[in-house]
């Protein structure tokens, strides 16, 4: 999957887990293997595993894996896989930005950004998605005509916990119950994801940016999507939930009178690249 920094240097990188959902999705075995992995049971049962002490014996061989920086977070030893997975951030690591013009990205993870319309077809590696099949209300995606929908893909070794893009008012949560399937970019070319994943949003009537729509989607594995607060006021910045177990992505809704992207993300999206970007960085502005 190609990406790039905000400084615009490329990379492109095939991990374990990419070459691993690469055989799940494309060899004949791995798609009956994968019929298995996605039964209420087998999920169950990594959920469980996850939150056992007998799990921490993966940590180690992770943390070398993908290079995880360890001193960057609160605890540095963990009861279990799940608690590590969820492990939060030092403040100093992930600072935000306080500028009431910037839109900041609410996660880690690599992002694309696409103008919305009624005719508007996200394609994610080869699966079309319109913004009425997300928000599964036409009056909501009417209402986001005309702005832009960012895109943020999260993957194992990026940092679960996400926050707030701006201050505001913070609707009920919607929680869509789904089939859990994983978000890597190997998955998305051979199977419609969005519409087989559990996924939750929200409706924030932001200080700054207009209405707001944060959803967070759920993958394979992951045993929870944990939102802390609904039907109340939030700040930029404050967390707002975490992913448990698994890959996972983060779609950000901003009407036409909200935040522009910045042009090195809509280039990077255009060119066929996502942009590597942190939990509190500017994305947009006004």
């Amino acid at each position: 999957m190609n990406y790039k920094d905000r400084d615009g240097k490329e990379y492109i990188i095939s991990t374990s887990q990419d070459r691993f959902l690469r055989f799940l999705y494309t060899n004949r075995l791995g798609r009956s293997l994968l019929k298995v992995m996605i039964s209420d049971k087998v999920t169950g049962l990594i959920e469980w595993y996850m939150n056992t002490r007998l799990s921490t014996l993966k940590i180690d061989g992770f943390i070398k894996e993908n290079n995880i920086r360890i001193s960057d977070y609160e605890k540095k030893f963990y009861k279990n896989y799940n608690e590590f997975f969820t492990r939060r951030i030092k403040k100093s690591k992930r600072p935000i930005n306080m500028d009431e013009n910037a839109l900041i990205s609410p996660s880690d993870g690599k992002v694309t950004v696409y103008p919305i319309s009624d005719k508007l077809i996200v394609n994610i590696k080869r699966i079309d998605y319109s913004v009425k099949s997300l928000l599964l209300d036409r009056e909501l995606a009417e209402e986001m005509e005309g702005g832009w929908l960012y895109v943020i893909r999260l993957t194992v070794d990026n940092y679960h916990r996400y926050c707030y893009p701006d201050s505001g008012y913070q609707y009920e949560n919607y929680y869509i119950p789904g089939v859990f399937h994983t978000v890597n970019p190997v998955a998305l070319e051979n199977t419609s994801v969005f519409a087989q994943n559990a996924w939750v949003y929200t409706i924030i009537d932001s200080d700054h940016f207009g209405r707001l729509i944060q959803m967070e989607v759920g993958a394979m594995g992951v045993g929870r999507i944990v939102n802390h607060k609904e039907s109340t006021f939030v700040k930029r910045g404050e967390e707002k939930g975490y992913f448990e177990f698994g890959g996972s992505t983060i779609c950000l809704f901003v009407t036409k009178d909200g935040a522009k992207p910045d042009e090195d993300i809509i280039k990077n999206t255009a060119d066929g690249y996502e942009t590597l970007v942190k939990m509190g960085e500017k994305i947009g502005h006004i």
